[in-house]
């Protein structure tokens, strides 16, 4: 069944939720969005886009970053009242601190649905490494230490019994450029940027994420602390849209519900946000490429993401002491693996 609004509060509570939901569509609150300009967030502008936000009461403006971590400070400082991106060392921390909470679940690796790619740089797939199993003495690109490409990284280095140094270069065209010019060996990331990066000849899919981290929770959404505890009216009618954002996307990319026409237009949607220095037909094939699983109702893997809090205290990135509970708010969405 495609959740809408109406179907996601009632996984928040019923009546309740939907009254609570009522103050911030009266109210047309002004909410500041974080977002990455990856295809992986078009569940924010979907309801944006189709109205589904300002029909929840909220009146959106988005603020694009370029890497995880300095979103978490954002919502921390109150800079944007909601984000959708990877759990970082960074947002742990704030979290443990009281300044933010994950509330629900975006991009997820599912069997069956292109995930997340392994690439090595063309000097170094010359060089031999042409799978996993050769990553032992090579770099890995990183955006900052304790960011999801490190626990990636880690993960698949530690699968192979690699030894892998990390590199941290801030931002993700930083790490493009360096993997095409053969300044790092290696990086993992998404399909609608790894595919193109292959085509070039400068980079070459080596393997796939999820057979290292089946079911892995990739992004998250998340919001302060304060949002989470005394903001539930808007919270939860944000929750409400993005969820409505999220299948529709997922009917018309992974199930193709609205056929050729439907996907083209997803894609022109898509367009306005992700690719927009390139013209519409040579943006389009990267989109679809990009296509991969948002969680039904933002639905949130419990067991993924107590993976990555141990990864993180394991690697001493975060406090040892930290907890799901620290990390977590689970009132708002259905929780899975827990």
């Amino acid at each position: 069944m495609k959740l809408n609004r109406r179907h996601t509060l009632a996984l928040l509570g019923g009546t309740a939720a939907a009254t609570l939901a009522a103050p911030a569509i009266a109210a047309n609150r002004k909410i500041k969005v974080g977002a990455l300009r990856f295809t992986s967030h078009s569940g924010s502008f979907i309801a944006y886009e189709r109205g589904y936000f300002a029909d929840a009461g909220l009146d959106v403006e988005f603020e694009f970053f370029q890497a995880a971590q300095p979103m978490a400070v954002a919502v921390a400082s109150r800079d944007i009242d909601y984000a959708v991106t990877a759990i970082s060392g960074g947002l742990i921390s704030l979290a443990q601190k009281g300044a933010v909470k994950v509330i629900g679940g975006a991009l997820s690796e599912e069997p069956g649905i292109d995930g997340q790619k392994i690439l090595a740089s063309d000097a170094a797939y010359q060089a031999g490494l042409t799978s996993p199993a050769a990553l032992d003495g090579k770099s890995f690109g990183v955006t900052q230490a304790g960011s999801s490409f490190h626990y990636m990284g880690s993960k698949i280095a530690a699968a192979e019994g690699a030894n892998v140094s990390f590199k941290p270069l801030q931002k993700v065209g930083a790490i493009i450029g360096a993997l095409k010019s053969g300044q790092i060996d290696a990086w993992s990331i998404v399909p609608h940027i790894a595919k193109p990066l292959s085509g070039s000849g400068a980079v070459h899919i080596i393997g796939n994420v999820a057979d290292y981290i089946p079911n892995y929770q990739v992004t998250t959404v998340f919001t302060s602390a304060n949002n989470a505890a005394n903001e539930r009216d808007m919270t939860g009618a944000f929750i409400g849209a993005f969820s409505e954002g999220i299948n529709d996307y997922a009917a018309t990319m992974i199930d193709k519900t609205g056929g050729e026409d439907g996907m083209n237009d997803m894609v022109d949607l898509i367009h306005k946000y992700v690719y927009t220095d390139r013209p519409r037909e040579k943006a389009a094939p990267s989109i679809i490429n990009g296509t991969m699983r948002l969680n039904t109702g933002a639905a949130l893997n419990l067991a993924s993401v107590k993976d990555q809090l141990d990864w993180f205290k394991s690697e001493d990135l975060v406090d040892a002491s930290v907890s799901m509970e620290d990390l977590v708010d689970t009132s708002y969405v259905e929780t899975i693996g827990a």
